[in-house]
């Protein structure tokens, strides 16, 4: 107590001026219109920005909520343009008689990737979904820039990818352009690229050319993009040509991926195994 006695006294003619000019500011405010105008507008200044910066706070610590509900409703949107897929198809069928077109039953599960890795002889993407999100193995996987890899091993709440970047895996893959087949399988050297093999010298390749999915295995549907082809070489000895290609998919800045189940293929491989014995 005696301290503020002291700290009053020291200070008294400065507290007395800053009451003063403060009661003074008041009447002149409330007295005059054109300095209450200018006053209320700028308090409405101030406070506009107070509420803009609060405003850009709160909607930076709800992105990752925003994120999640533009992830389900993707999921939700996919699912639903492959139900009306399967319904015109039926329909088409119904009306040409004797045609018979593929079934696309597919559902779409989306998920976010919680570690990857990139510098290994063998990669592997860990991802956030497992059995109980109907994730099983050899499901495909793919972001929205291309094709990703494929489920190798799940719990219940997690799943191991074996993503393109890892030697293990080769997959079916063809030329967009004349649906020359081929095999898309990773050297181990740069993240960014892989190569496709089995293509004879006779086909027209070119540099430029867009790679993407056979649509002959039962976990990628056809046309999904896989790369375009950097660099195609060629010697008088060489039966197929050896291509490079630039993969679509960033896979040093993958955040989240898109688990594609397809309905049919137990019925697929259950109707192939009876068929080779």
């Amino acid at each position: 107590m005696r301290t503020l006695l002291q700290f009053l006294a020291r200070y008294s003619i400065l507290l007395l001026f800053l009451l003063l000019e403060t009661v003074a500011f008041i009447l002149l405010v409330r007295h005059n219109s054109y300095q209450q105008s200018a006053v209320l507008s700028s308090a409405n200044r101030v406070s506009a920005g107070l509420y803009n910066i609060s405003s850009n706070i709160y909607s930076y610590f709800s992105l990752k909520k925003q994120n999640d509900i533009l992830l389900a409703e993707n999921e939700s949107l996919k699912n639903r343009i492959t139900a009306l897929e399967n319904i015109a198809e039926s329909a088409f069928e119904d009306s040409v008689a004797g045609y018979v077109y593929a079934d696309k039953d597919l559902h779409y599960t989306a998920a976010k990737v919680i570690n990857a890795t990139t510098g290994l002889q063998r990669n592997y993407i860990t991802l956030n979904k497992g059995m109980r999100d109907g994730v099983t193995a050899d499901m495909g996987v793919v972001a929205k820039d291309g094709v990703v890899g494929i489920v190798n091993a799940v719990s219940d709440k997690f799943s191991v990818v074996i993503p393109v970047l890892n030697p293990l895996l080769t997959i079916s893959c063809k030329l967009h352009k004349n649906n020359q087949i081929g095999a898309l399988h990773w050297d181990g050297r740069d993240y960014r690229y892989a190569e496709m093999l089995d293509v004879a010298r006779h086909i027209e390749v070119n540099e430029g050319d867009t790679v993407v999915t056979s649509g002959l295995s039962e976990v990628f549907p056809e046309n999904m993009l896989i790369g375009v082809i950097e660099k195609v070489a060629l010697t008088e000895s060489d039966a197929y040509y050896n291509i490079r290609v630039r993969l679509a998919v960033d896979f040093r800045n993958i955040k989240y991926v898109t688990v594609i189940e397809n309905k049919n293929r137990a019925e697929k491989l259950r109707l192939e195994e009876e068929t080779i014995k």
